[in-house]
């Protein structure tokens, strides 16, 4: 850890709202003062805002001719299939693009577009966005029109090529756009400086859906046929961490049902090679009635981030992002099932080279005592893979929580990944060396960056210098927010199932953290795993009865726990299934003792 620094997490309890907009809303809607709350946390004050919330509807979506540009786009759509053109469909190799990519190309192809392709730049001889050489490719193949998803907001040099060379580009974005727009024919991008539309936090896939939603609605194409791309944006949702909130929350609520209830061919391959598979027969007549979820349980945002999103990613890691597009576009499970195994294996691969360098960048910074000190971390390896870097660098920001950039050399150009911690921009801090930059861009907790290998040592003192002076001592302690403090007498089966229908969960809707004081264990308490603690608290001052624990990743504070001390803990409520049997489960966050200060 950096010197001078500590990662015990600091604890913060959000401010209680309005005590009679709590009460109101509380006997409006039937439910204890605890969870209505959690619903003026999260800036809901009446009860049809909270109708809005637990029940999402597609009718709340807005009109996708909002969007800048939106006319301009749907008009040359319109133009390229009247003339015969060939379309060609552009992505980024990451989640985000290859999930746009997907959606569009089958929405046009299945509404009478015959001339279409789709297109995934190389990771390594091409990176990030929009390519030259992709343009090229599609000069020599005559293609009159590229439609980019997730990508091409700061294109200007590659949009001019293409234009001289006698393309036409729409733009589908939902990355900070530069000083100026690339000359398309239309920039959709909710963040434009002159933007119109009311939501600003769509993924590059949302983007991609607005456009087809927009085509749907001119030519009075039946709004429910639209219904089946929802898998694909949820899955970039999630997989791009945009915020849950808005139409994301409406986007998300509906692809996760798609996905527990009729998930395409390519969605549940991936699922399977990850032993997440259908219900038996045996299952589904113990439960006694259809609820429309076809797997053995209900799927969330988080087998999105943490099983569906990493497979369809490892291709354009390890290997070519096309492949992920040919797996979500699979007719059939034969087909699907066959390209999912493969990106199984780049997956696994993906996690070894993860693993290794994660290590290697760890015992760079451990012998480099200047690197331990500093507020920021740079690491540099001529030899560690593209692919990973962005997962290093996040592996990197968990263990010293330090805005972290990881670089490694491709094609004669440093290339890296950004990541950041809570309340830190690390884009604005990259912007601020654009001068040493060949090509940055993202958001405010990650981005992307390649610049000459003659300006790496500039790079590293610079970025040094503008973290140093710009980020405070208390953004670099790990933060526990804690929405709500209860007694565990509160934590009942009504209350868990009103809770449950807060998701989908995510950024701007996260699972509530909640707080209780003077717990201990009943005294079974043991080590799971490498480093985990399963334990059963209760608290002894409300009488309330025993509740499953576990504590991931605490496993030092085993032998005060089973000595007896009295705990405050910080934790998430969850419901455990286990033999058929559900349960609830505390998945413990932290934990405090009462006598540490």
């Amino acid at each position: 850890m950096p010197e001078g620094l500590t990662m015990e997490k600091r604890w913060v309890l959000k401010q209680k709202g309005d005590e009679s907009l709590v009460s109101g809303i509380a006997e409006a809607l039937g439910i204890e003062n605890a969870l209505a709350e959690l619903l003026v946390q999260r800036g809901i004050t009446n009860f049809d805002e909270a109708k809005s919330f637990f029940r999402p509807d597609l009718s709340q979506l807005h009109d996708p001719f909002l969007l800048n540009d939106m006319d301009k786009a749907v008009d040359r759509i319109e133009l390229a299939k009247a003339k015969g053109e060939k379309i060609m469909v552009y992505g980024d190799y990451d989640v985000d693009g290859t999930t746009a990519v997907a959606l569009v190309y089958s929405f046009l192809k299945e509404n009478g577009f015959q001339n279409l392709d789709y297109y995934i730049p190389d990771r390594y001889s091409e990176g990030y966005g929009i390519s030259f050489k992709g343009i090229e490719y599609a000069s020599e193949q005559n293609f009159a029109l590229i439609i980019a998803l997730d990508c091409g907001i700061k294109a200007v040099d590659k949009v001019q090529f293409a234009r001289e060379r006698g393309i036409d580009f729409i733009i589908c974005d939902h990355h900070r756009p530069g000083d100026e727009l690339p000359a398309a024919v239309a920039v959709l991008d909710a963040k434009r400086l002159d933007s119109t539309y009311p939501f600003n936090e769509l993924s590059g896939c949302g983007v991609g859906y607005k456009l087809i939603q927009a085509y749907a609605q001119k030519h009075n194409i039946p709004f429910d046929t639209l219904y089946k791309y929802l898998d694909l944006v949820a899955i970039s949702i999630a997989s791009d961490i945009v915020p849950i909130i808005g139409e994301n929350r409406i986007l998300a609520h509906f692809g996760l049902k798609l996905i527990n209830s009729n998930p395409r061919a390519g969605i549940e391959s991936i699922l399977g090679v990850a032993n997440i598979v259908r219900k038996t027969a045996d299952e589904i007549k113990r439960e006694g009635e259809d609820k429309g979820l076809i797997f053995s349980r209900e799927l969330t945002i988080s087998d999105m981030v943490f099983v569906v999103g990493p497979r369809i990613n490892a291709a354009g890691r390890v290997e070519s992002g096309r492949n992920s597009v040919k797996l979500l576009v699979s007719p059939d499970m034969e087909t699907a099932v066959s390209i999912a195994l493969q990106i199984n294996d780049f997956n696994t691969e993906r996690r070894t080279l993860d693993t290794q360098i994660t290590l290697e960048a760890l015992d760079l910074i451990d012998r480099d005592k200047k690197l331990r000190k500093a507020r920021a971390t740079v690491v540099f390896n001529p030899n560690w893979h593209k692919g990973v870097i962005g997962i290093v660098a996040s592996r990197l920001t968990e263990s010293y929580y330090r805005p972290t950039v990881v670089l490694t050399q491709s094609n004669g150009l440093i290339t890296g990944s950004a990541r950041s911690v809570k309340d830190f921009d690390v884009y604005d801090a990259i912007d601020a060396c654009s001068d040493l930059l060949e090509h940055f861009g993202g958001h405010k907790y990650a981005a992307g960056l390649s610049l000459k290998p003659e300006n790496l040592e500039l790079f590293k003192e610079r970025f040094n210098a503008i973290v140093s002076e710009s980020i405070t001592d208390e953004m670099l302690i790990p933060e526990v927010e804690v929405d709500l403090e209860v007694n565990l007498n509160q934590i009942m089966p009504k209350f868990l199932r009103i809770l449950k229908q807060f998701a989908p969960f995510g950024p701007g809707n996260m699972s509530p953290v909640f707080m209780t004081r003077d717990t201990v264990d009943s005294g079974h308490a043991r080590i799971v795993g490498k480093n985990h603690v399963k334990l059963t608290v209760y608290q002894e001052s409300v009488r309330s009865a025993p509740y499953s624990g576990i504590a991931f990743q605490q496993g030092e504070k085993f032998d005060s726990i089973q000595q007896g001390q009295s705990m405050n803990i910080c934790y998430h409520i969850e419901e455990n299934e286990w033999n058929g049997v559900k349960s609830i489960q505390l998945n413990i966050k932290d934990i405090r003792f009462s006598d540490e200060s």
